[in-house]
């Protein structure tokens, strides 16, 4: 049942993508960030329930890697192509595979292995289309932010399987909301310090509320299938980057983006790759 519960988390984090590119039309980066986060933190209130503070240290350095990831994924995204953006967080479960195989004695079988490999050619085939682009992932500023993001995010990754072993899904998702809020009332507050004049004045929509909803309903799926018995955090963070499918469609359609027919292919294969591994898994 996890494989398709984390199916459907897909399927949310793709629709969270989306809306967070057209929050960045209104406010900064920091500010979306925040008011999210906040949002959730409220949706999630009646789960704030107290814990041992060895688990609360736990949680909050998993704000910190969150924190990093998000914050340098939605510069990545203001910088880059929605596509191109997108389908680079892709390759975060490539990390993810790796180590927890190193860590967690996680094995695949053939089918999974397979899907595995379309994932690495797939990245490869994004490597192409972007230099198409005008894109060099040596030096774009907005690949180096990309880096950054999906480096940090797959740490969390493998944390998130350490600590549900031990805690409730939910009390790990709100407290998780209300750390990453505190931290980044804390960047914005330096980013005002910093410059005030220059300090862009927030602009409340009601886009941001879907995200928050978005993101508390990817993240509820995404922790209850990591909690179940025999689920792989390998599997369910390579099935997890199908999500790209709903932002590359956006992005085409909506965006009007350009260099798609080198995208389509990596795509594609990707998909295929995710196909593959719900196989091997369901």
């Amino acid at each position: 049942m996890w494989i398709w519960t984390t199916v459907l988390s897909a399927l949310f984090l793709g629709l969270y993508d989306v809306f967070k590119k057209q929050s960045l039309q209104k406010n900064d980066v920091l500010q979306v960030l925040l008011c999210t986060t906040g949002l959730s933190t409220l949706l999630l209130s009646p789960w704030l329930s107290a814990g041992p503070w060895q688990d609360h240290l736990k949680l909050f350095l998993k704000a910190i890697l969150v924190s990093a990831s998000w914050i340098s994924g939605l510069y990545g995204i203001k910088l880059l192509p929605l596509t191109t953006a997108s389908t680079i967080k892709a390759t975060r479960p490539v990390f993810v595979l790796a180590f927890s195989m190193l860590l967690f004695g996680e094995r695949l079988n053939g089918w999974q292995w397979a899907g595995s490999i379309l994932a690495i050619i797939a990245l490869y085939l994004l490597s192409l289309s972007s230099r198409k682009e005008g894109i060099r992932f040596s030096t774009s500023k907005g690949i180096l932010f990309m880096a950054v993001s999906v480096l940090a995010g797959s740490a969390s990754a493998l944390y998130d399987k350490h600590i549900i072993a031990s805690m409730e899904p939910l009390f790990v998702q709100s407290w998780c909301n209300f750390y990453i809020t505190l931290i980044l009332a804390l960047f914005v507050l330096a980013q005002w310090l910093r410059d005030r004049e220059k300090f862009r004045a927030f602009r409340f929509d009601w886009v941001l509320l879907a995200i928050a909803v978005l993101i508390v309903i990817a993240d509820f799926l995404y922790f209850y299938s990591l909690k179940q018995e025999g689920a792989m955090i390998s599997i369910i963070s390579m099935v997890r980057r199908s999500s790209v499918l709903v932002p590359f469609l956006f992005g085409i359609f909506r965006y009007k983006e350009k260099s798609i027919r080198g995208k389509v292919a990596a795509l594609v294969t990707l998909l295929a790759a995710m196909a593959l591994l719900v196989f091997g898994t369901a």
